[in-house]
């Protein structure tokens, strides 16, 4: 499933082709194809990420004028120059120039701005938004008996963050992935906070989720770069049984919060 930083880069995206542009809004697969003709030969106003959710506004002059998108595990959204359809194309966004192609997603529904809020409201804080609140989130997490790797990984606290963030940023900190809530410091929350305001931010800029420091790059330890369809260079995520590339003990792997966690038992031990 795309991580919080896919999704605001599709955002960002979004508003560099479309922003203020008449557009036409179409379903070539038939299945949202009601609900695209209330938006069609409308403006697209704004589009915006929270989380893993993608808000797209068009001024319809209908009260449901905000398509919420939510890509789940399978969906895509794709941005070409325009040319006819392929595929299972539930959603077309496109001009003269620009065609959104949007294919396979868990959510894509018409909503109003009232239930926008509502959605918004039910999800954590995102560290790729400036009015993100930790505050809120921490209070919560200290309250929570769960184990922090599996409260990172919870949208109603931390909106964005998936798999490889979780895996990443805990190593990254030296944190023990099985710290119940309750027992993590908030020294330790918020420098995990502020690292991942960081590194998604890169991901952001960069389309690709890299969280190695320089001094364990490939080109400063003389090791081949890692080959993945996720991309990027990461510490531990899918590479169990490798040795780490800071204590050189091999990689753990295990099921927790019902995903593959990925960790280094020698360097992650604090709480």
């Amino acid at each position: 499933m795309p991580e919080g930083h896919v999704l605001h880069r599709l955002a960002q995206r979004i508003d560099e082709v479309f922003d203020d542009h008449i557009v036409q809004v179409s379903s070539p697969q038939g299945r949202f194809a009601e609900s695209a003709a209330l938006v069609d030969g409308s403006r697209v106003t704004r589009a915006e990420a929270w989380g893993k959710h993608l808000f797209i506004g068009f001024d319809a002059g209908t009260p449901t004028d905000v398509l919420h998108i939510h890509l789940g595990l399978i969906g895509r959204l794709s941005i070409t120059p325009t040319a006819p359809a392929i595929g299972q194309v539930r959603v077309r966004i496109s001009d003269s120039q620009w065609a959104a192609d949007l294919r396979g997603p868990q959510l894509c529904r018409l909503i109003t701005p009232g239930e926008k809020a509502i959605a918004t409201t039910a999800l954590g804080a995102d560290p790729l938004r400036a009015d993100a609140d930790p505050e809120k989130t921490w209070a919560r997490v200290h309250r929570s008996k769960r184990p922090i790797a599996a409260l990172l990984m919870d949208q109603s606290l931390f909106a964005g963050v998936g798999n490889i963030y979780r895996a990443e940023v805990l190593f990254r900190n030296g944190i023990d992935p099985h710290c119940p809530g309750n027992l993590f410091t908030r020294a330790s929350f918020d420098a995990v906070w502020a690292d991942l305001v960081q590194m998604m931010a890169l991901g952001v800029r960069d389309g690709r989720i890299d969280t190695v420091r320089p001094e364990h790059m490939p080109e400063a330890m003389g090791r081949p770069p890692r080959i993945d369809a996720h991309g990027g260079e990461v510490y531990v995520y899918r590479r169990a049984g490798l040795p780490c590339l800071v204590c050189n003990a091999p990689v753990r792997e295990e099921l927790l919060a019902a995903r593959r966690l990925f960790w280094c038992e020698n360097c992650q031990h604090q709480r």
